[in-house]
This record gives C-alpha cells, sequence and structure tokens, in this order.
C-alpha cells in the first residue's frame, strides 16, 4: 500500500490534501504521473495544509450556499453551441470546460471545472444530463442543451 496526498480531486477517493492509502500499482500508474498526488513524506503535512487552506478560500462555505446554487443551476438548462454534422454529430465533444464558460456566460456562477462530471462524452446534439459536486453534501443535476454554432 502506497500513502499519498492528493492535489486534486479523485472520484471515489477524496479531495485535495487528503491522505489516502491506496494500492501500489494505482499510485505508481495513475495517480502520481496524472499529477494527481504525491507521495506522502514527514514535510508533506506542510503540502497537505496550504491545499487545505486554498481550498477552504475557494469553496463554497455553507451547505445552504450550495443548495441555493444549486437550485439556481437547476432553474434553467444550459446552452452550449458546437460545431456538428449533417447528422447531429459533434466535430469533438463538449467538455467540463465548455460547460463551465457556458453557465458563466449565462449569468450564472463560476464553475470549478474538475467539479462538473460529465458520466458520458457528449457527441452529439440534443439534451444531455450532467453533474456538479457544489459541496461535499450537495450535488446539483443540470440539463445541457447542445445546439449546432453558427
Amino acid at each position: 500500500m502506497a500513502k499519498l496526498i492528493l492535489t486534486h480531486e479523485v472520484s471515489n477517493l477524496g479531495t485535495p490534501g487528503d491522505v489516502v492509502e491506496v494500492k501500489d500499482g494505482y499510485a505508481r500508474n495513475y495517480l502520481v504521473p496524472r499529477g494527481l498526488a504525491t507521495r506522502w513524506t514527514k514535510g508533506g503535512q506542510k503540502q497537505v495544509d496550504q491545499i487545505t487552506a486554498a481550498r477552504k478560500a475557494r469553496a463554497i462555505h455553507t451547505v445552504e450556499e450550495a443548495r441555493d446554487l444549486r437550485d439556481r443551476l437547476q432553474a434553467a438548462p444550459v446552452t452550449v453551441a458546437a460545431r456538428a454534422g449533417d447528422n447531429g454529430r459533434l466535430f469533438g465533444a463538449v467538455t467540463a470546460t465548455d460547460i463551465a464558460e457556458a453557465v458563466k456566460a449565462a449569468g450564472g456562477p463560476e464553475l470549478d471545472r474538475r467539479r462538473i462530471e460529465v458520466p458520458t462524452p457528449i457527441r452529439s446534439l440534443g439534451q444531455h444530463r450532467i453533474l456538479v459536486r457544489l459541496h461535499q453534501d450537495v450535488q446539483a443535476t443540470v440539463d445541457v442543451e447542445v445546439v449546432p454554432a453558427g
């Protein structure tokens, strides 16, 4: 087992600053090479404290604030314009960054792209559902409508 400090949020594992123990192969082949975690050392506690402080500064502070934001996000679908062919298939895919920019352009809050979960890649026009983790206890299901650009 390898002891790591998470530097980014990893689904079903933890949030930045968490100290976790995972199997050696998962650490060596996935988490460390992608920059999602670093090896734990005695001096790593300072890094954990810095990550935690930065996360608290960016985070939504209360559950009530997160619920209010969830209600605002779920009230109206987000529209994303993307280039598509004649059959409705996209050239590429709609990413979490595209969705975050569309929410901000529509007058919504600024969302961290890493908190947006797209279960399957969006590669066609039409309605799609995504999940946004706003707080540890609050998640929003947002409808994304992909329309042809131009």
